[in-house]
């Protein structure tokens, strides 16, 4: 038995015309007439009555009817999905983050890869940069948006946008009334940054850049998150070095202040195997880059950094 075979029983079911069934089919009325007889014969029951005056479905056609439609809907959708998942537009995809990529490109990229791929199973898990290295390494995310990457074997990390750097500051602070503050203005302040480990870090990226300014910061609280950051400096606890991006959290408490003084930056990165034949990281690939060109054609992309391929994950302080 074939589908071909279903697709002319069906059509002769619900025409109850051989000819007309014929024509929608596009074939002849009597190679229909003989596929639909091979039919009968392999299931050695009779499926249609029919005459010279009309054709009519049996009581065992019927059931074989309903059977017969739903094989061919699901052999549709199979189809569908195939071509989908060649298109990299259904299927899986595990994307791992750091906290501060949602302040930046990623909320309007997931937008508009919704949009492209419905289908897609998306996955999502805030993680540490680390954490992101060993999961793609271990193929548990297929892509990475992070910072201060090691160089790995086998991953390929290009840039995203190039953010200056800000301070933030508790609203009261002597300091947030400045527009732009020079960085070595906070070398008394008492600092909350994160963990020194696993090296790279935020922090010993911090501590080189104040280092440059002439001072080693003093980190009186470390934390792991950006939000809880930002509560500590709100509640005077102490000043942090954020990317740009942060700014774009509405918080009344806090404030952020471009720093002057020093060439750094920092850069949000996207992280891939280097031979993964997913087309569905392809087409997140595809979002992502011309989501990122929108965004440097609006303005809103950093520093307006190349977009290129680096061969370490390293953020250079120039």
């Amino acid at each position: 038995m074939e589908l071909r075979q279903l697709r002319y029983f069906v059509a002769v079911a619900e025409d109850l015309h051989f000819g007309h069934a014929a024509q929608r089919l596009h074939i002849a009325q009597p190679a229909l007439s003989r596929q639909i007889q091979a039919l009968e014969k392999e299931l050695l029951v009779q499926l249609l009555f029919r005459n010279r005056r009309r054709v009519q479905i049996t009581p065992t056609g019927q059931v074989f009817l309903d059977r017969a439609r739903l094989i061919l809907a699901r052999a549709d959708e199979a189809v569908l999905a195939v071509q989908r998942a060649s298109g990299g537009v259904s299927g899986s995809l595990n994307l791992g983050f750091v906290g501060s990529a949602t302040y930046d490109v990623l909320p309007s990229v997931l937008r508009v890869f919704r949009q492209v791929a419905p289908h897609v199973d998306l996955s999502l898990s805030e993680m540490t940069v680390h954490a992101q290295i060993e999961a793609l390494t271990e193929k548990r995310i297929d892509v990475g948006l992070l910072r201060l990457p090691s160089k790995t074997e086998g991953l390929v990390f290009r840039t995203i946008s190039r953010e200056p750097l800000y301070a933030a500051l508790p609203k009261s602070h002597p300091l947030a009334h400045l527009p732009a503050l020079r960085l070595s203005a906070l070398a008394a302040e008492p600092f909350v940054l994160y963990p020194d480990y696993p090296r790279p870090s935020w922090t010993e990226f911090v501590i080189a850049v104040c280092q440059q300014a002439g001072f080693r910061p003093i980190v009186v609280q470390r934390t792991v998150e950006i939000q809880t950051t930002l509560s500590l400096v709100a509640a005077g606890i102490g000043v942090s070095i954020v990317p740009r991006c942060i700014g774009n959290v509405a918080r009344k408490d806090v404030v952020f202040r471009r720093l002057t003084g020093v060439r750094a930056h920092t850069d949000l990165m996207v992280a891939y195997r280097e031979r993964d034949p997913s087309p569905v990281v392809q087409t997140f690939l595809k979002v992502l880059w011309r989501r990122v060109r929108e965004q440097k054609t609006e303005g809103k992309s950093g520093d307006g950094g190349p977009i290129a391929a680096v061969a370490t994950g390293r953020d250079p302080v120039a």
